[in-house]
């Protein structure tokens, strides 16, 4: 990984590290308060992270409030963490972020983040 590279993920981390347990928070509103990145790049910064961790990548969702694919059963092993944590999914697979996100996402700030 380059030095510019592991910096900006290492800013990311931190910022991830500070979702309390039981929350989620969109790769949006990490980049927000992350400042100077992407959703993107925290996307690419989650998809970084090697086997055991301290950074809760799991409470990281999309906009929709979806789990994003995965390779493997990555997917399947987030749902799994954020349901002990006590977030639940609806039918559709969504999770409220008026009860579990750290802030609220308007319809228009998830349009923008799409």
């Amino acid at each position: 990984m380059r030095a510019p590279r592991k910096a900006n993920w290492e800013r990311i981390y931190a910022t991830v590290r500070k979702i309390p347990h039981g929350r989620v928070a969109t790769y949006g509103q990490v980049a927000r308060l992350t400042g100077q990145c992407t959703a993107r790049m925290v996307g690419y910064a989650m998809a970084g992270l090697e086997g055991d961790t301290d950074v809760p990548w799991h409470r990281v969702i999309n906009a929709k409030g979806e789990i994003s694919p995965r390779a493997g059963l990555g997917a399947e092993h987030q749902r799994q963490r954020l349901l002990e944590e006590g977030v639940r999914f609806n039918e559709q697979g969504r999770i409220d972020f008026g009860r579990y996100g750290l802030f609220p996402v308007s319809r228009s700030d998830a349009a923008r983040q799409l």
